[in-house]
């Protein structure tokens, strides 16, 4: 496993994956994406974890997509179509995780680094931050169609065509005028606003949780609106029926 995705628990109930290659604006490589992945698997295992935080070191970027080296040997397309599924295999594992997830965003967020961040359920940002993917500037490839409909969920069209097809970025008070940002901080305020949200996200009921974010993705990504499978889930649960009491206990004293 890459030493440069680590996984800490900084509060209980909290845990933080951190991607740590900031002399590289926090490129990710293969190993790193493997990393990533390993992370998201361990976490989902561990009952005790109740959110999950993703950041970049550095303090200049959250993530800024894939080191450019990865393409240096890419001679047909079909070489991008494998790419663009082994980042669909990240972003997809990113999305599922069961628990709510917060992107914490110091400087760029860029590229494969805006997907990621996308994936996220929620996102807070230093006043500093960027986003955007300048592909049409950089490297003259694409996105995947399910990436675009994640962005065009989070974003709006014209945002998006602005970002992929300008090459343009948005800035931290455009991404929190459009929903995208939860919450803009000065840098020394970021750490504490991405734990008080994080404790907040923890307190609520995670089986609700779960079936709104299954419900989304599969809408955004799949264009799907069958949930019979998540509402069982819910309504047979032990936390439904615990709530439902506890509810009827407090309305029978007031």
């Amino acid at each position: 496993m890459s030493d440069q995705v680590k996984l800490s628990m900084p509060d209980a109930g909290t845990a933080e994956i951190l991607i740590d290659r900031p002399e590289r604006h926090n490129a990710m490589t293969i190993p790193m994406y493997e990393a990533l992945l390993a992370l998201i698997d361990q976490c989902e295992r561990d009952a005790a974890v109740r959110c999950i935080l993703i950041r970049g070191a550095g303090g200049k970027s959250f993530a800024s997509g894939t080191d450019i080296g990865y393409f240096s040997d890419f001679r047909d397309g079909r070489q991008g179509v494998a790419y663009e599924a082994l980042v669909e295999r990240v972003i997809d594992a990113v999305e599922r995780i069961r628990v709510p997830t917060l992107a914490v965003i110091d400087g760029w967020a860029v590229g494969g680094g805006l997907a990621l961040a996308t994936a996220c359920d929620f996102r807070v940002c230093s006043d500093t931050s960027k986003f955007g993917a300048p592909i049409a500037k950089t490297l003259s490839n694409t996105l995947s169609s399910r990436n675009i409909a994640r962005l065009h969920a989070a974003f709006g069209v014209p945002r998006v065509k602005k970002m992929l097809m300008l090459a343009d970025y948005l800035s931290a008070d455009e991404a929190l005028a459009c929903g995208y940002v939860y919450k803009v901080c000065a840098k020394d305020a970021l750490d504490a606003a991405a734990r008080a949200l994080a404790q907040r996200l923890s307190a609520l009921s995670q089986v609700t949780q779960h079936a709104v974010k299954e419900s989304l993705r599969r809408i955004v990504v799949e264009q799907r609106l069958d949930d019979e499978d998540l509402i069982e889930t819910v309504y047979g649960s032990s936390a439904f029926r615990d709530a439902v009491a506890a509810f009827t206990a407090g309305s029978s004293k007031r």
